[in-house]
């Protein structure tokens, strides 16, 4: 294999054999290949793009780059979901619990934040004693045991991702629609998945804005995961508003805990949540109709057996083992609380979601570098949601600050976030399109 033959042909537009993709990528793992010629690599891809084998192939080869789970042993489905991220988006950690009360096994490989958007390991690091890093019997063990296991990919996942992504990430080469699948789906399928699930969002606080974007991502994923023979559909989902009405990792297990106790009934979060819930029972053929997973899933939900599920998990991943019922003697409170004033009286109608989430950030609750610790205590809660009526000076939100100037400052500059009207704004749909 000469790479800078395979770099040639790829920036001369030309297909490359899956054998071409696989010798790349194994070389460019044992650090055989310079950075240059990766970097090469990369922008050939990002400016001819790439068709569904070659990225197939790609994301085959990246993930057969590192280990590979096998559940053999295990008689239930091995089932997960992927979510490309947003503002108060805890559906994971409600998600995983409820399908695995149902019957599924969810060995749920997930990531920190990045930029505005929240990530699941963050949030469950608020917990004190949870390792997000088990050694890999003890995640094995808590799959088989709880039914699902919510932890960090260890460095033999994918190593070929990490090195990629780092070059990406400083040649301008990250928006590329075939390196953003394989660089999601390597790391996913190399948990050993039957079926996934993706929810793909749109609006102001995802990173794909429009609707044409999170589309042919979710097209991509789809088509792309499906070749490497997982069962895979998608879900375009809406993100012009928090999901949740809490933002921020304590909080969001707050919430989540809430949740999981039917206490969040009838908001847009539990309609997301339960849809994600019927369409992975539907994909593992564990019921015949999207119908028959809503019920299904409702019933793990209020039941109770979810919440048990979540703290066997939460238990067995070192957590206390009264976690769930006692979730105030565990975790840490911000010291300052303000209200976020309505500026006008009058309906909620817009408001600029990637910037509440930056201002989660700004608490310190997200990293501005990797190497940053986080605030977990820090974020809003009781966030109204849009088409709400409101009085001026009525709180939309409330902010969780480690002091009182932060606390007052943030609470005026996420008060302009919101536009209020004269009349509230037709209901946006949740959910826009299936794929898959």
């Amino acid at each position: 294999m000469i790479p800078q033959e395979i770099i040639r042909r790829k920036r001369d537009g030309k297909e490359l054999s899956r054998d071409e993709i696989s010798a790349f990528i194994r070389a460019m793992t044992a650090n055989e290949i310079s950075e240059g010629q990766v970097a090469a690599f990369a922008m050939a891809t990002f400016f001819r793009g790439m068709t569904r084998d070659e990225t197939v192939a790609l994301t085959l080869a990246m993930r057969d780059s590192g280990d590979v789970l096998s559940w053999k042993g295990v008689s239930k489905p091995i089932a997960d979901k992927h979510s490309t991220g947003g503002v108060g988006d805890n559906v994971s950690l409600m998600l995983a619990p409820i399908v695995a009360a149902c019957g599924l096994a969810v060995p749920m490989i997930s990531g920190r934040g990045l930029g505005h958007t929240g990530g699941t390991l963050d949030k469950l690091a608020a917990i004190p004693g949870y390792d997000v890093a088990p050694r890999e019997d003890l995640f094995r063990k808590v799959v088989s045991q709880a039914g699902c296991a919510i932890i960090a990919p260890t460095s033999d996942v994918a190593p070929a991702d990490k090195r990629l992504y780092a070059i990406r990430d400083v040649t301008a080469t990250v928006d590329s629609l075939p390196l953003i699948t394989a660089s999601i789906l390597s790391k996913k399928l190399a948990a050993g998945l039957q079926t996934l699930v993706l929810d793909v969002k749109f609006g102001n606080g995802a990173f794909m804005e429009t609707l044409e974007e999170a589309e042919a991502l979710a097209l991509s994923m789809v088509e792309v995961a499906n070749g490497a023979g997982v069962r895979t559909s998608a879900l375009l989902t809406d993100m012009n508003e928090p999901l949740a009405d809490a933002a921020g990792n304590a909080l969001e297990i707050i919430h989540c805990l809430e949740f999981l106790k039917g206490k969040k009934a009838g908001t847009r979060i539990e309609t997301v949540t339960l849809a994600f819930a019927a369409e992975m029972l539907l994909q593992s053929s564990l019921v015949d109709t999207v119908e028959q997973g809503l019920e299904k899933a409702r019933t793990a939900l209020t039941s109770g057996r979810a919440l048990e599920v979540f703290a066997r998990m939460v238990h067995g991943l070192g957590g206390p083992a009264d976690f769930a019922s006692r979730p105030d003697d565990y975790l840490f409170r911000a010291p300052f609380i303000a209200p976020v004033p309505a500026l006008e009286t009058g309906y909620l109608v817009a408001c600029d979601t990637r910037a509440l989430g930056m201002a989660v950030v700004e608490l310190g609750g997200g990293r501005r570098r990797a190497s940053d610790e986080i605030d977990p205590r820090v974020g809003f809660d009781r966030i109204l949601p849009l088409g709400t009526k409101v009085e001026k000076g009525q709180p939309i939100a409330f902010v969780h600050a480690p002091d009182q100037g932060t606390a007052a400052n943030v609470a005026a500059s996420v008060s302009r976030l919101y536009q209020v009207g004269d009349k509230a704004q037709p209901e946006r749909a949740l959910i826009l399109k299936k794929i898959g």
